[in-house]
């Protein structure tokens, strides 16, 4: 691996965790609350623009379309800028989008600021990613991934509770703007901190690139588990992102308060789930434990309880959101998984395909479950049961189907 001339700063712990991890970490935290923040958000733009399931999933999944849609061209960037670079300038579209967002009075205009801001967090996950296989060991990649993971739970946290108290004292303009002046001062943060390093056969011109996007798409590997990490990430993504929060209001028949604070626990239940994963994942790696078994295995967990949401199952709505929170990770472990069998100079491709078909998925279900859940509108307002049972069970039936694919590819390969 060759380095620049700033590599010559020593490279120790603290060094790799303040100038590299932290800075990436804070831009991971914003992307996770601009990701959430409709979950809370949602039936207070519904009320104030008078729009329906189907137009605020089209509000919420405009931001999973634009992030999909720059996943490819953001693949090459991170191989050929550096991680460093490319993360300084999508932060700074974040911000005007989310100033954009805090001027918006149509669905339209918000739809198109959303969009906005999932192109300026595009980075957040795989920059970090990519950057952390450049400082760190192959085998301690599920560990830090885990750890950045969780700050993202952290986000989804202060999306929550905190979100529902400032929206209450100010108004969710106002929140925005603050929101847009933070990422902004991340962006600078990076630029500033975060030292260059770059890997040995990186792309020379864009015939390089395309040959190793044509080597990961042509790989058996990558499509092992690429339908898998789809179906049940993009799931995570949605129903967090959006229909959590309607069904603790019909499901479990939460007021808005006492949703917001069960999102709040969902969020600690996600920063320790990310955490406790990333560092199991490493230990039984040593082993010899492969990373792609114990994220199979953890997958699995999480489409079970999928199952219990669907059936509305007879337990308390905060363990409910807890376990959601807790198991939603696991399909991230594939990126570890996959990062590991590639050279690191392909890692932002590598990564970024897999997050194009996630992302894009994630976006078309925000619409599916919409249109499902208007379907089946509640006399009194809100949606039914049976609205909840084919949208979410639905769904994981195709996460089942997909986890078959996985192990008969697992054993072939």
């Amino acid at each position: 691996m060759t380095t620049d001339s700033q590599n010559s700063v020593p490279q120790g712990l603290l060094f790799v965790f303040g100038r590299v991890f932290v800075p990436f970490a804070l831009g991971y935290f914003l992307s996770y609350m601009y990701r959430t923040v409709n979950a809370v958000l949602g039936p207070i733009l519904g009320t104030e623009l008078g729009i329906d399931a189907v137009a605020i999933g089209l509000l919420t999944g405009a931001y999973f379309f634009a992030f999909a849609a720059v996943q490819i061209p953001l693949g090459m960037a991170l191989d050929k800028f550096g991680p460093r670079r490319t993360q300084t300038v999508l932060l700074a579209v974040a911000a005007a989008g989310a100033f954009l967002f805090s001027q918006g009075d149509s669905t339209l205009e918000l739809a198109m600021a959303r969009a906005l801001i999932g192109v300026g967090v595009s980075g957040c996950l795989l920059a970090s990613f990519k950057i952390f296989a450049l400082w760190m060991p192959k085998q301690k990649l599920p560990l830090v991934n885990g750890l950045l993971l969780a700050c993202g739970g952290a986000g989804v946290m202060a999306s929550s509770s905190p979100v529902q108290a400032a929206v209450e004292l100010m108004g969710w303009r106002h929140l925005f703007h603050i929101i847009a002046l933070a990422t902004l001062v991340v962006a600078v943060i990076i630029f500033v901190i975060v030292p260059e390093r770059r890997a040995t056969g990186e792309p020379n011109n864009l015939a390089d690139q395309i040959r190793g996007l044509t080597e990961i798409f042509r790989s058996r590997i990558f499509w092992s588990v690429a339908p898998l990490v789809m179906t049940a990430q993009a799931a995570w993504m949605s129903t967090q992102a959006l229909w959590f929060g309607p069904w603790l209001r019909d499901m479990a028949g939460l007021d808005a308060d006492a949703a917001a604070t069960t999102l709040f626990i969902g969020g600690i239940g996600m920063v320790l789930g990310y955490a406790s994963l990333g560092w199991l994942t490493e230990r039984l790696s040593r082993i010899g434990i492969s990373v792609g078994l114990v994220a199979g295995i953890a997958t699995a967990i999480f489409i079970g309880v999928q199952l219990l949401l669907a059936f509305n199952a007879a337990l308390p709505a905060w363990v409910l959101t807890a376990a959601f929170a807790y198991t939603g990770g696991a399909p991230t472990i594939f990126y570890a998984s996959l990062t590991q069998k590639f050279p690191v100079a392909m890692a932002g491709r590598v990564n970024t395909s897999l997050a194009l078909f996630t992302f894009s998925l994630a976006g078309l279900l925000q619409l599916a479950m919409g249109a499902m859940l208007d379907f089946f509108p509640a006399t009194a307002g809100g949606y039914t049961e049976t609205g909840y049972l084919i949208a979410f069970g639905g769904w994981a039936t195709f996460q089942i189907i997909c986890f078959g694919w996985f192990l008969l590819a697992r054993r072939q390969t």
